[in-house]
C-alpha cells in the first residue's frame, strides 16, 4: 500500500469521515471570488477576511515549502431535527455544531495525531488548520474531492450531505491529489429559499450582513432592527440553509460523542438564558464555542428572541433588563419589551 493510501486508511482510523488530498495552487478561482465578496462588502465586521486576502487567496503563500494538502471532513450529524425548535417560541435555537463541545478543540487534536503519525512514516514537515487560519478550507475541500460548494456556499457530500466540518493538514511531502469534486445542485434552490433574511443575493453568493449565523456570531452591536424580527429565536447560528439540503439523506449521526447535543442546549428556556450574568455564562458554555462571544452578545441575542416570542412572561424578563450596564444588552432588551407589546 502506498503512503498516500496509508494515510487515507489512517484518517480513518483516527476517526474522521472522509480524507483527499489536493496541491495548494489547485483553487485558482479563490483570488477573484474572494476579491468580489470583500469589494461588495459582504464581509461586514469580518475585517480579518481583508486584512488577510493575500494568504487566504492563495495557500501557496501561506505556506510556499508545501506540496500536498491532505484535507478531512469531520461528521457532526444531528440525530434530531435542527428546524423543530423553531416552532418552539419561548425556547432557544442553537446551532448544531454549537450544541456541544467546541469542534475546533476536538478536530485539532484529531488532526495533530495524524500529523504526527505522519512524520513519523515519512518525515517532512507539517501544519495543521481547522477555521482558525487564513485557509480557503471550502474550496481546498472542493479541490480535494470532500464535496461541492453548494448555492449556500457551505461544502456538501454525497457521502456526508451538509453537517461536516473541514480540516487540513499541509504538507511538504509529493503526494497523490485526488479529482476534484463538481456541482451536484442542479436546479435545486431549497437553501436559498429557505433563508429567514434573503442573505442569499444570488446562487453560491452569500452577504455575511444579513446572515443569522453573522449576525449572531460575529457582528458587534445592535443589530438593525429591520432583520431582529427575523432571526425568530435563533440565538446563536443558523441551521436552516444546511438542513434542508436534499443530500442530507445520506448524511449519518455524528460517531464522536463530544458532538452529541447536551440535553440543556437542544431547546433551553429564553427565561433562563436571559437571565445568566457574566459568570453564570462562562460556567455554563466552558468548553463551548458559544463562549467566545460573551454575555453580552449572547444575551443580546436573547432578547431578540424573546421579542419574537410573543410571550408576556418572556417580556417581563426583558424588563428587568432594559438598565442593564452593557448598552446592548439594554437596547435589546428595550426593543423586545416594545416588540412584544405590537
Amino acid at each position: 500500500m502506498g503512503l498516500t493510501a496509508r494515510i487515507k486508511t489512517q484518517a480513518l482510523d483516527e476517526g474522521f469521515a472522509s480524507c483527499r488530498i489536493c496541491r495548494p495552487w489547485d483553487v485558482p478561482d479563490v483570488p477573484a471570488r474572494l476579491r468580489a465578496f470583500l469589494d461588495a462588502g459582504y464581509h461586514g465586521q469580518m475585517s480579518w477576511l481583508a486584512d488577510r486576502a493575500h494568504w487566504r487567496s492563495a495557500p501557496q503563500v501561506l505556506w510556499p515549502e508545501a506540496r500536498s494538502v491532505i484535507m478531512l471532513a469531520e461528521n457532526y450529524g444531528p440525530e434530531h431535527d435542527p428546524l423543530a425548535v423553531l416552532e418552539q417560541r419561548q425556547q432557544a435555537a442553537i446551532s448544531v455544531y454549537a450544541q456541544n463541545r467546541d469542534y475546533h478543540d476536538v478536530v485539532k487534536k484529531r488532526l495533530k495525531r495524524l500529523a504526527r503519525w505522519l512524520i513519523a512514516e515519512a518525515g517532512g514537515e507539517v501544519k495543521v488548520f481547522v477555521d482558525t487560519a487564513p485557509v480557503p478550507e471550502k474550496a481546498l475541500g472542493q479541490a480535494a474531492g470532500l464535496g461541492w460548494q453548494g448555492k449556500h456556499t457551505n461544502l456538501v457530500s454525497r457521502e456526508l450531505g451538509s453537517w461536516f466540518f473541514i480540516g487540513s493538514v499541509f504538507t511538504t511531502l509529493e503526494l497523490e491529489p485526488d479529482a476534484a469534486e463538481v456541482d451536484h445542485c442542479g436546479s435545486c434552490r431549497a437553501c436559498l429559499d429557505v433563508c429567514p433574511t434573503d442573505a442569499f443575493p444570488a446562487p453560491y453568493q452569500l452577504d455575511a450582513r444579513r446572515c443569522i449565523s453573522y449576525l449572531t456570531i460575529e457582528h458587534h452591536g445592535p443589530v438593525d432592527e429591520e432583520l431582529r424580527s427575523k432571526l425568530g429565536n435563533r440565538i446563536y447560528g443558523c441551521d436552516d440553509c444546511l438542513a434542508v439540503c436534499p443530500w442530507n439523506k445520506f448524511a449519518r449521526r455524528a460517531a464522536e460523542a463530544k458532538y452529541h447535543a447536551r440535553e440543556d442546549l437542544l431547546a433551553p428556556d429564553l427565561a433562563e438564558l436571559a437571565l445568566l450574568d457574566d459568570t453564570a455564562f462562562r460556567a455554563r458554555f466552558s468548553g463551548s464555542p458559544i463562549k467566545r462571544i460573551g454575555r453580552g452578545r449572547f444575551v443580546r441575542n436573547v432578547l431578540y428572541a424573546i421579542g419574537n416570542s410573543g410571550s408576556a412572561r418572556l417580556r417581563a424578563v426583558a424588563q428587568r433588563l432594559v438598565d442593564d450596564p452593557d448598552p446592548v444588552v439594554a437596547d435589546a432588551a428595550r426593543w423586545a419589551v416594545m416588540h412584544g407589546d405590537t
